[in-house]
């Protein structure tokens, strides 16, 4: 079993970690430009280096974190990894498993978009798939559920709105995290304890909306008292447009996520 990721940045790290969790003593290639960062990942997951394909042998799973503008000029180049049952993982946005198929001439292909939470196994990955066969969706489930939780779609189209929603929202959970932090510092709270008071708050309201399954609309309007303190924080995120703004964010990566798709190569 031989394992090559390519593009061992933050997601390729994400993969590779992933990778070395299901398979701890198989081989694992660290494909990319030599970097320290390269560096101490191999060093960490006990990986080999290269910098190009020619210094790595045929994979049994071929993994591409690659930049998306860069994977057209890039794909073709990583034929000589790819044997006939080779799998082939992308989290590449925009990269659709057509561009995938064209670039590398092989069927068998995963596309998917995970989210960094994956980095410790609690993420989310939206995936879809095109060669496989029954037992090979199966080693795929069992990959991704090493990142955490995974859904199968059958449309692909579902893989740039999850871009837009899950694969970028821990970052719109963070700057909410951070908005609020600060507020609690301007207040005059210690920094220290306005994080705590933060972190508690999210993990505990996503801990008790799973238990009381009644959806977020009806719980909101259970801890809000007419008149009362949330009422009138709630009054002013409307005013401000808390709602449009998620929404047109949202949309904005959607958008740029399509943006992102190159023409498809001649085949």
């Amino acid at each position: 079993m031989r394992g090559v990721i390519v593009g061992p940045g933050v997601m390729g790290q994400t993969l590779a970690g992933a990778f070395r969790q299901l398979y701890p003593h198989e081989d694992l290639v660290l494909l990319g430009p030599p970097s320290e960062r390269r560096a101490q990942l191999a060093r960490e997951l006990r990986a080999f280096e290269a910098s190009t394909p020619a210094e790595a042998s045929p994979a049994d799973w071929l993994l591409l974190a690659l930049k998306p503008q860069k994977a057209l000029s890039i794909l073709p180049t990583l034929r000589p990894l790819l044997k006939k049952e080779t799998l082939v993982l992308s989290v590449m946005a925009g990269i659709t498993l057509e561009h995938l198929r064209v670039g590398l001439g092989h069927e068998r292909l995963v596309r998917s978009m995970p989210n960094t939470p994956g980095r410790i196994g609690a993420g989310i990955t939206v995936w879809t798939s095109t060669g496989l066969s029954a037992e090979e969706r199966l080693t795929v489930e069992a990959f991704l559920g090493a990142l955490g939780a995974h859904v199968q779609v059958e449309d692909e189209a579902y893989l740039d709105m999850a871009t837009a929603l899950s694969g970028t929202g821990p970052a719109y959970v963070f700057l909410f995290m951070e908005a609020l932090i600060e507020a609690g510092v301007h207040l005059g709270l210690p920094r220290h304890l306005a994080e705590q008071l933060v972190v508690e708050t999210l993990q505990g309201s996503v801990v008790y909306y799973r238990a009381a399954s009644r959806g977020a609309a009806l719980l909101r309007q259970e801890v809000t008292s007419p008149g009362g303190t949330t009422a009138e924080a709630l009054y002013y995120l409307e005013k401000a447009g808390f709602r449009p703004a998620i929404s047109r964010a949202i949309w904005a990566a959607y958008q740029r996520a399509l943006a992102l798709r190159p023409p498809l190569p001649q085949e």
